[in-house]
């Protein structure tokens, strides 16, 4: 289910709308931009409800860090609270210790965790996975996103009003409207996962 990124109040105050005829409307162009961020970026904003559990393969997940650091990949974590890791296959799984969070700070910086990191190797063989049960997802929504969100679901919105991706204005007569916002996409480029975009 998409999280909606911003609020119908806050859009209808950025398209000065002052009645609720069009509310429907508003809360599909939300829904539709949320959706389109978190395709565009690669990841989704929002917060896990409750904690959950995803299995890793480790192949195409391991880096070292230049400190020498066994770097293991994973989805968005929004906190370190209930962050469980072990490996194993199906049936039998095995607590793992020692490991930390990376990046440094994250969730304190408003970021989540992306990588766990063991000082010296992950200890799981090719059959085996790793597995993380945690709240997925990011801290809090992003302004960047909030903000990203706000203008492409008014651009929606508003299409309404230009089918054929034609706007009329009298100071410039007919436009066609861009593919993407070129600020839609400066917001969401530093939060945007490396191959999407």
């Amino acid at each position: 289910m998409t999280t909606a990124y911003i609020s119908r109040e806050a859009l209808k105050i950025s398209l000065k709308i002052g009645d609720d005829v069009d509310d429907d409307g508003l809360d599909r162009a939300i829904l539709a931009a949320s959706k389109a961020i978190d395709d565009k970026t690669g990841r989704t904003f929002g917060r896990a409800d409750t904690v959950t559990q995803r299995t890793y393969r480790t192949a195409g997940r391991l880096l070292w860090t230049s400190d020498g650091w066994h770097e293991l990949l994973v989805d968005d974590i929004a906190t370190e609270d209930g962050l469980v890791v072990e490996v194993g296959s199906t049936g039998s799984w095995t607590a793992v210790s020692g490991w930390i969070t990376g990046p440094d700070n994250a969730v304190a910086d408003g970021k989540p965790i992306t990588s766990l990191l063991h000082p010296t190797m992950w200890p799981c063989y090719q059959w085996q996975r790793v597995r993380v049960t945690s709240v997925h997802g990011w801290p809090s929504i992003p302004e960047s996103v909030e903000q990203a969100c706000l203008i492409q679901a008014g651009r929606l919105f508003r299409r309404k009003d230009s089918p054929e991706g034609v706007v009329a204005t009298s100071e410039w007569g007919p436009l066609r409207v861009a593919r993407l916002d070129p600020d839609v996409k400066d917001l969401l480029d530093p939060v945007t996962l490396p191959g999407f975009g």
